[in-house]
């Protein structure tokens, strides 16, 4: 299907490889309506947990990707996911706040060092295709990260949190398969890389981050309290997980076809359109119950992240000397820079509930819309189309 597609097979790879480091990025807001009694957490003690995990798993993207362009993304590309999947499936072992945000924080820093070279990779590997090969690499780990919920989340609530690290098993399995077949990465022959290179790009870039922070402002917000609004409803812990995994398998979708539409209609007006659409459906789910919040909620995370490929896949045509570094912006410091906010949104459902808080967030998209409208139709500057230098070892083995 790839080779129809005209995209380098190693991309399929990738995909697999984002599926579990997200996936298992995961595991903790699935499992917070067991966590929150067990370890006596409030909403905005749990907001702040996903700060901390952002913080290490998004914002030290920003390092990764600089290091990345300079350095061996190859050894990122492999150390990452190995620590990603061992440690914070040992999350159900915390027996304190502090030893959970330690877990989160180590288990984060793996997902860090592998996002921005892969991306990086999978950009470069892109040809005149490079939308629809962001999609495909981004689509593996939105997928991962919805399809979590269905997996941890049970398995918690019929075993207990205690056997959690069992949870590492089938990660680590796909993973070694990945590892053994990542190819050689030459670094970008150019002089200048990382932050310095991005210097005349810094308007459309800043315009870029933006819009990202306020997109997963909305996004964490709604896939961090849903589950526990949901179980407060009567739901169980399963049930809720399924009615996020929903959302997020939406979500997943909505990036899938974000890139090849911008290959097709222009960044610009993709982001735009996207925002707006998404506004509706997510303000009205809070109000719903049963089949028909799901169904809203979902079709809302299709088009709030079908801007996810498009935002990376623009800011690498921009600065591709420096795309690692610029995936690191666009995937990793502007996500955790929107995570730090969820604290602050925990606080705030605290005290006029969570109902009307989401309601609130479902606006924020329009915000980032608006912030599409300054942009070029279409970047100006296309990356380097160089498939052939990047060597892919034999994964018929």
């Amino acid at each position: 299907m790839i080779s129809r597609l005209r995209l380098h097979p190693t991309i399929l790879l990738m995909a697999s490889a984002h599926l579990m480091v997200d996936g298992y990025g995961n595991i903790y807001a699935p499992m917070l309506p067991i966590l929150i009694p067990r370890l006596g957490l409030s909403l905005a003690a749990a907001g702040t947990l996903t700060m901390l995990f952002q913080m290490a798993a998004s914002v030290a993207q920003v390092g990764f990707g600089n290091l990345a362009d300079q350095w061996r993304p190859r050894t990122l590309i492999m150390v990452g996911p190995v620590v990603s999947v061992t440690v914070l499936s040992l999350l159900g072992l915390a027996t304190s706040r502090e030893m959970l945000a330690g877990v989160l924080i180590v288990g984060g820093l793996g997902a860090a060092a592998f996002h921005p070279p892969a991306a990086a990779l999978a950009h470069r590997l892109g040809g005149d295709r490079q939308g629809l090969a962001m999609s495909v690499y981004i689509t593996g780990g939105t997928l991962g990260f919805s399809l979590g919920p269905l997996f941890f989340a049970p398995f918690a609530e019929r075993f207990g949190l205690e056997w959690t690290p069992l949870l590492a098993l089938p990660g680590l399995a796909v993973v070694a398969f990945f590892v053994r077949r990542v190819p050689e990465i030459p670094l970008h022959p150019s002089t200048s890389r990382g932050f310095a290179a991005l210097r005349p790009y810094a308007r459309p870039l800043a315009l870029l981050y933006t819009i990202v922070v306020l997109r997963t402002l909305a996004s964490l917000t709604f896939a961090t309290f849903v589950p526990v609004m949901l179980t407060r409803r009567g739901l169980s812990v399963g049930e809720a997980g399924a009615s996020v995994a929903a959302y997020l398998f939406g979500s997943g979708v909505g990036g899938f076809f974000g890139g090849p539409a911008a290959d097709r209609f222009g960044a610009r007006r993709v982001i735009a359109l996207s925002l707006v659409l998404s506004t509706p459906f997510l303000f009205v789910a809070p109000f719903l119950s049963g089949w028909m919040f799901v169904v809203v909620l979902a079709i809302g995370g299709l088009f709030l992240q079908s801007t996810l490929p498009v935002n990376v896949t623009f800011g690498q045509s921009l600065a591709p000397v420096s795309a690692a570094t610029v995936s690191s912006l666009m995937m990793g410091f502007a996500w955790g820079t929107g995570g730090l906010s969820v604290p602050f949104v925990g606080m705030i459902a605290d005290r006029i509930g969570i109902e009307h808080t989401l309601v609130g967030v479902s606006l924020i998209p329009l915000a980032a819309a608006a912030c599409a409208l300054p942009l070029p139709a279409r970047a100006s500057a296309r990356a380097p189309s160089q498939p052939a230098d990047v060597i892919v070892p034999d994964t018929g083995r």
